[in-house]
């Protein structure tokens, strides 16, 4: 108000913009040669390519890393809503939607990723201080400041989408969905949760990821 009135307006909006491109957070990983071999390496950087061009593809490439970057965020008691609204922002600052990562190949023929992204982040305040898991998943981090834990969650999304890449790249992202899908089929049929993993296997191998297939292996599973 006192700002309005020196100014002789008036007050507008109280809230102007998540995009918080004034707070970005920068991590970068080297990954060895021992853990991911050239060709798996090429492959990453051929669909980081892709994502950095084509913008549809891009938004399911940036919803990948957003899929390890929101429940650190939603665990800390922070605003995951913000944090997601300001990242898609900044993917659009052009006025092309590109990928937040990008992966290239270093001259050692090493595979190097980077993220770039806003993160606007509280230790204090909120749900951080008032709400027992947040002060717990912080306690668990181990960050002191507001920038140190922008720093692990744009390390979890750049993590979350090498992991998507690579399966994307290998074998497919549907395998790893089938199989936890599988799993929830077994649990629903009747089986013990120490079970289910055994007989989600099977009934992948069977082709026949059903209510019913599973439960017909439940009935061959009981004593007589």
């Amino acid at each position: 108000p006192t700002i309005a009135g020196l100014a002789r307006g008036t007050m507008g909006l109280r809230i102007l913009s998540n995009l918080a491109d004034q707070r970005l957070v920068r991590v970068r990983v080297r990954v060895p040669r021992s853990a991911i071999d050239e060709p798996l390496a090429r492959a990453i950087v051929r669909a980081s390519r892709f994502a950095e061009r084509d913008p549809y593809r891009a938004a399911t490439h940036n919803k990948g890393i957003m899929n390890g970057i929101d429940p650190v965020v939603l665990a800390t008691g922070n605003d995951w809503r913000a944090v997601e609204a300001g990242a898609h922002a900044w993917a659009a600052r052009t006025g092309h939607y590109t990928a937040l990562t990008r992966w290239r190949m270093t001259p050692d023929q090493r595979l190097h990723g980077e993220i770039c992204l806003p993160m606007a982040l509280g230790l204090v305040g909120g749900a951080t201080r008032t709400h027992p898991a947040a002060r717990a998943a912080l306690a668990v981090l181990g960050v002191s400041s507001a920038n140190e834990l922008g720093q692990v969650v744009a390390a979890v999304g750049l993590a979350q989408n090498l992991g998507a890449l690579r399966a994307l790249a290998t074998e497919g992202i549907q395998r790893g969905h089938m199989a936890l899908h599988a799993r929830n089929i077994a649990i629903a049929a009747g089986f013990r949760s120490a079970q289910a993993s055994t007989i989600a296997a099977q009934l992948v191998a069977n082709g026949d990821v059903s209510v019913d297939a599973a439960k017909r292996l439940l009935a061959d599973d009981s004593p007589p």
